[in-house]
């Protein structure tokens, strides 16, 4: 479908060259071609989670224009680690930890973008992983060392005294060659991707190809209200959590995010969008119920108007009543999640808690935000023995389990 510049432009934080996207708009009319437009994830986590939405929202507009989409999986830089906004080096992950986060980031794609049209999904693993010692070094050569040091994280760490290992110095270069080994026209990223996007277009330059444009997206600041939303840091909603997590999750956002959250989280249309944003700051409707507006809009988006309603009402049996209804538990079996009883509690809140480690469940438990039957339990080694009718658990706020062999 055909959109006009200012529809692509909308919500975008920042482009650069600033007149970079009406620049490459042209010459794909002039040249009657697509633009490829790439867009790279490192699978650290098994789940994408909003923020990464945002950027994928835009991405379809323009896989909508017409135009091609180029994911790149970051399974080879995924071992290095992004030291983006980090002011400690990255824990590196191994090749299987990779490997079983990209298949379900493959999977987890289709809730926004297209996957059956414009789209090609490569991992960068396919070109980096043969380079050789005397390709590096080459491609090192590229970038000077006061170059890397631009980059506001790395100088705060250095002026701070606080270590920065040599790889991490490497990764900007390593994503910057995707571009070049994709020719890339767009690149997009969040604001703190933004020095690494422009390597890659330094590196395309360099390399006898047309640079690519930057485009900076907005950050989606996570849960805590504190710093963007990110799987390291635990403060996500993944886009395949469960309907009841999702809604229960944003509705649990600072009031503060509320006009964030409107414009980067939900598919309203502009008209909707700033009436939410006004009624907030003009006080005209409590918070808490823009908030229960934006919470069902995301179940519904990523799941279906009908679980939206059923976790609106879940949330309000179970959070605001404060109730413990049997009909509100969510009935799962022991055999389908792979546990033979008796199964231990951690075990159990793993696989039915999708995204949370072992050590996050051993805190729940420890901290006493777990009940069996009504009862609290703390003992990380307590064991399940569900019967015919049921064992009922409750884990934090929002999970409630009825499990059954």
């Amino acid at each position: 479908m055909a959109l006009t510049y200012e529809e692509l432009a909308r919500g975008i934080e920042s482009i650069v060259p600033e007149n970079g996207l009406k620049e490459k708009l042209a010459l794909a009319e002039k040249e009657k071609r697509l633009l490829v437009v790439k867009f790279g994830m490192d699978p650290t986590a098994p789940d994408l989670h909003l923020g990464h939405a945002v950027g994928l929202k835009k991405l379809r507009q323009f896989q909508d224009a017409g135009h091609e989409l180029c994911l790149i999986v970051g399974d080879f830089t995924a071992c290095i680690g992004d030291p983006s906004g980090r002011n400690t080096t990255r824990p590196p992950l191994t090749a299987d930890e990779v490997k079983a986060n990209a298949k379900t980031y493959i999977e987890q794609l289709g809730k926004v973008v297209d996957m059956t049209k414009n789209i090609r999904v490569v991992f960068n693993g396919e070109w980096l992983n043969k380079m050789t010692a005397a390709d590096m070094i080459k491609l090192l050569g590229k970038a000077t060392l006061a170059q890397m040091m631009q980059r506001e994280d790395f100088a705060n760490r250095y002026e701070q005294n606080i270590p920065i290992a040599l790889h991490e110095l490497i990764y900007p270069l390593m994503q910057g060659y995707d571009s070049v080994m994709v020719r890339s026209d767009i690149e997009f990223g969040g604001r703190d991707q933004l020095f690494n996007c422009l390597v890659g277009k330094s590196l395309q330059e360099s390399m006898g190809q047309p640079g690519q444009i930057v485009i900076g997206m907005p950050l989606l600041v996570g849960l805590d209200g504190k710093i963007k939303m990110s799987k390291s840091k635990n403060n996500y909603i993944g886009l395949t959590e469960p309907a009841n997590d999702m809604y229960g999750k944003a509705m649990s956002i600072p009031d503060e995010l509320i006009p964030d959250w409107v414009e980067l989280v939900t598919n309203w249309t502009p008209d909707e969008k700033s009436r939410a944003v006004s009624d907030y700051k003009n006080g005209a409707v409590n918070p808490m119920e823009i908030k229960k507006k934006i919470a069902f809009n995301i179940v519904e988006q990523y799941h279906s108007k009908a679980d939206a309603a059923a976790a609106e009402h879940f949330f309000y049996v179970q959070v605001q009543q404060r109730g413990f209804d049997t009909k509100e538990f969510q009935e799962v079996k022991a055999s389908d999640l792979g546990l033979a009883a008796p199964c231990g509690l951690v075990d159990f809140g793993v696989a039915v808690m999708k995204g949370q480690s072992k050590s996050a469940i051993r805190r729940l438990i420890e901290s006493g935000a777990v009940s069996v039957s009504g009862e609290k339990v703390t003992d990380i080694n307590a064991k399940l023995e569900p019967t015919a009718e049921g064992l009922k658990i409750k884990i934090g706020k929002r999970g409630f389990y009825n499990l059954k062999p």
